[in-house]
């Protein structure tokens, strides 16, 4: 029998709560998976479906509600999961991935579930929930645990002997239904965030599509046409300047007032800061490298790297909406042979459609930017609850 030692007592309200060390291989029984991969996996329904591995690691599977997502496979006499189960993967591609978990949360179970390769089931007794388990699967506490004893060089492992042999703190029952319903509220809340982050982006990237295709109107609009332009001849085609990082500034001050703009996708390309500016409302694309064809509208004074390319035009066509509709199709012209390029010479016979008027195009700019400007705050709140998740998640468990 193991020995149990109280490793935090708290009082609240005259109760003492005491959490309990314990090795999780004295708080689950170990079920058994199998070897079972994609190539088992069949479009019939069969009545039996299986978890695989990496379905976890790509977060398909965490809280599972609903088993009609799972595959089917042919039954072979196995052993049933239970509701309950909680499932880790053994091997991932990265530490971070080692031992990542989903749980079964069913209401009622309606098909037999069975684990497949490259996974390890624990049932919890009735001292653990599986909630609480899944849980602290994901802190921070067990996740240093996992660094500590994985193993392997591509492909990073870790064994039930190493799992079922951690010591975990645990409070009495009560608690542990107290503490992952906290989590959980958080992580639905960020769940419910998230869909509306992509229904926004899903307008932005319809709106453009109908634009590009000439199919949307502004009712109080005179002139709704739109016309043919040429890159080359509508735009003056040249490219940024070659600067130090040395010379950038993480921070926007009084001497380093412009942005620097690189190729770079993270942070919509955003460098740094610098006390010099090459261009003002203008358009930049990447020349080279995996985000080649990359087109963005740069509004206000600004510095452009030399792996960027950039449109000046003295009429006004540099503008929020033509960047986005040159962007729907500059991928046609990137050149794939070695390092992905698109370049000046290339970029300068390219022939877009966009509406025939500023007025037009400054209207459908506003659009644009009005959605961008709401999916940036909506990332910014996602952001912050993911904070407070990992916060709770560090500063609930010990």
């Amino acid at each position: 029998m193991t020995k149990t030692s109280i490793s935090k007592i708290i009082i609240l309200n005259s109760y003492i709560i005491v959490w309990e060390q314990r090795k999780l291989g004295d708080l689950t029984q170990k079920i058994k998976s199998y070897p079972i991969s994609h190539d088992a996996e069949i479009n019939t329904i069969t009545g039996t479906k299986y978890i695989h591995y990496g379905d976890i690691h790509t977060g398909k599977l965490k809280r599972i509600t609903n088993e009609k997502i799972l595959p089917n496979i042919n039954d072979n006499n196995y052993i049933p999961l239970k509701s309950g189960d909680v499932i880790v993967a053994d091997a991932s591609e990265d530490y971070k991935g080692i031992a990542d978990a989903c749980v079964i949360n069913l209401m009622k179970e309606h098909y037999k579930i069975v684990s497949g390769l490259h996974t390890i089931v624990f049932r919890p007794n009735e001292k653990l929930k599986s909630d609480f388990l899944y849980t602290y699967f994901h802190t921070p506490i067990f996740k240093h645990y996992g660094y500590r004893v994985g193993t392997g060089l591509k492909v990073f492992g870790i064994t039930y002997s190493n799992l079922s042999n951690m010591e975990i703190k645990l409070p009495k029952i009560d608690e542990q239904n107290k503490v992952d319903k906290i989590i959980n509220i958080v992580t639905n809340i960020i769940t419910l965030q998230q869909r509306k982050l992509e229904l926004l982006k899903a307008i932005k990237k319809a709106g453009i599509q109908q634009i590009s295709k000439q199919k949307l109107i502004i009712k109080d609009e005179v002139n709704n046409k739109y016309v043919s332009i040429n890159v080359g001849k509508t735009f003056k085609v040249t490219r940024g300047n070659v600067l130090s990082k040395e010379n950038i500034s993480p921070c926007k001050t009084n001497s380093t007032p412009y942005p620097v703009y690189s190729s770079q996708t993270k942070n919509d390309g955003l460098l740094g800061y610098f006390d010099r500016y090459l261009f003002e409302n203008a358009i930049t694309w990447t020349t080279d490298g995996a985000n080649a064809g990359t087109v963005k509208f740069r509004s206000g004074k600004f510095f452009s790297t030399n792996v960027s390319g950039v449109l000046i035009s003295n009429n006004g066509y540099a503008n929020e909406i033509n960047a986005e509709i040159l962007n729907s199709v500059t991928y046609k012209y990137v050149s794939h042979v070695g390092n992905p390029k698109l370049m000046n010479n290339v970029m300068k016979d390219i022939n877009i459609t966009i509406p025939s008027t500023k007025s037009l195009q400054n209207k459908f700019s506003n659009f644009i930017l009005n959605l961008k400007i709401n999916i940036n705050k909506q990332e910014e709140k996602i952001q912050n609850y993911k904070f407070i998740k990992q916060f709770l998640l560090q500063n609930m468990f010990i």
